[in-house]
């Protein structure tokens, strides 16, 4: 690979919209002016200083728009920080000093609908591979996988619808046409569409500090090599936790059970989701009734909870979904050789267990929840199996005293029984879109009139 700076020229003075929320806690601004590269200059430029706000988390770029995810506790206005979103935007183009890169890739161009692109567009496997690799692509959004790279630019004779059945699993390091855009798969993941090459150059190294190898507003050059047979292999970073003994044995894994804390802020630029627990209110109260700060890792159960083996005494509470195997909302004191079945959820959904000390599993990229599509976090990146061993952290003389245990147990717990979850009718918000426009007035009345049982 190779990389260089580049200089953009003198663009028009962008167009700057007024921030619009984006759910409840993000805020976008739209920007338009100048080509497409011009404005995805600005749009970059406005990343770079908007992530130096107070209480911004997150700044993701994309086409026309920067997004800013901000911490609600630490944004007292959010109108505010939208206006100075706008204002930084209208500042013009990027400066000498943040210039995009260009990287060059090498690809063997033998992917299996080659054949079938090639022949569709009536050119031989040459004109094809000379298409693709004369276009300089750009950067356009980084997203759908952690480090895949939207690329503009393909040349007209070369986009291809993408496919009609998408592959369960299309191999690391895939590079893929869909429509008039081209990439590279930087993790094995379902896909649709046309593979045409295969590339080693990994687009993720979990253990760098800018993660992704593409950033938005980059360039990408192919370049066609004679490659060993393989694809590319996203970069796990070393282990970070000390050796622990077993705390938690698996024995049945229930559903789909995972490690989740409250997910990793700051890499949604990079393509990596938030993550972390899908109720952070139940994952919160279940970390406090143990004494364990709200932020530490959790076993998730969803639906089927697992049964689990606990190999030393322990202190657990599950908040959520209410299970036949533990009471909801209560700090219960385990016995070590102890075996827990956590059972079938009979009210909710997703179940949170807390244990006093925390699970204790590698940090990455600051976080140990998983994110199952990319094999990242929790335990080896996925949902716990059968045998799995869990180790956890240090209580910290969270353990309950003995005024605690057997008839006051209940001295440390919430009352979840009451709430709204025992209504015959659940009341659920929604937040507008950018395109909810598009359903018109009257279609929304009526939506928000009707009642589904």
């Amino acid at each position: 690979m190779k990389a260089g700076p580049r200089r953009l020229s003198a663009m028009p003075q962008p167009v700057v919209a007024p921030a619009e929320p984006v759910g409840d806690v993000a805020l976008a601004v739209r920007i338009a002016g100048g080509s497409v590269a011009e404005t995805l200059g600005c749009v970059r430029a406005a990343a770079v200083r908007a992530a130096g706000l107070v209480g911004a988390t997150d700044v993701i770029a994309s086409p026309g728009r920067v997004t800013v995810a901000y911490d609600p506790l630490g944004v007292i206005d959010p109108e505010a920080l939208g206006e100075q979103v706008a204002a930084i935007s209208a500042t013009g183009r990027m400066e000498a000093g943040i210039p995009p890169v260009t990287h060059e890739i090498a690809v063997a161009y033998d992917g299996p609908d080659l054949e079938e692109v090639r022949g569709s567009h009536g050119i031989s496997r040459a004109e094809f591979v000379a298409a693709h690799t004369a276009a300089e692509y750009l950067v356009e959004a980084i997203g759908f996988l952690p480090g895949f790279g939207y690329l503009a630019g393909l040349p007209a004779t070369l986009a291809t619808p993408r496919r009609s059945t998408p592959r369960r699993i299309v191999p690391a390091g895939s590079v893929g046409i869909g429509g008039g855009q081209t990439g590279v798969y930087p993790f094995a993941s379902p896909g649709g569409w046309n593979l045409v090459g295969r590339s080693s150059q990994p687009l993720f190294d979990a253990s760098r500090p800018r993660p992704a190898l593409l950033e938005v507003g980059d360039r990408v050059r192919f370049i066609e090599a004679d490659l060993p047979p393989g694809g590319a292999a996203p970069v796990a970073p070393p282990a970070t936790v000390a050796a622990r003994p077993t705390a938690i044995t698996v024995v049945q894994p229930g559903l789909f059970t995972t490690v989740q804390d409250l997910g990793r802020p700051g890499y949604r630029a990079a393509g990596v989701p938030l993550s972390g627990a899908a109720d952070r209110v139940s994952l919160r109260l279940a970390n406090l009734l143990v004494g364990n700060p709200e932020d530490a890792a959790v076993i998730e159960c969803t639906l089927v909870g697992p049964t689990l083996r606990f190999e030393r005494d322990s202190l657990v509470a599950l908040v959520g979904g209410a299970f036949p195997g533990l009471p909801t909302g209560v700090a219960t004191r385990v016995a070590g050789a102890t075996e827990i079945t956590i059972g079938h959820a009979t009210n909710g959904c997703r179940g949170y267990l807390a244990v006093a000390g925390g699970i204790d599993v590698a940090l990455v990229l600051g976080s140990r929840s998983t994110l199952v599509v990319a094999g990242l976090g929790g335990h080896a990146g996925r949902p716990l199996r059968a045998g799995d061993r869990l180790a956890v952290g240090a209580a910290g003389g969270n353990e309950m005293s003995a005024g605690e245990r057997g008839p006051r147990a209940r001295a440390r717990s919430v009352d979840l029984v009451d709430g709204p979850r025992r209504a015959a009718t659940r009341v659920l918000r929604i937040i507008p879109g950018e395109h909810a426009e598009a359903f018109g007035g009257e279609a929304w009345a009526r939506g928000f009139r009707a009642s589904s049982r």
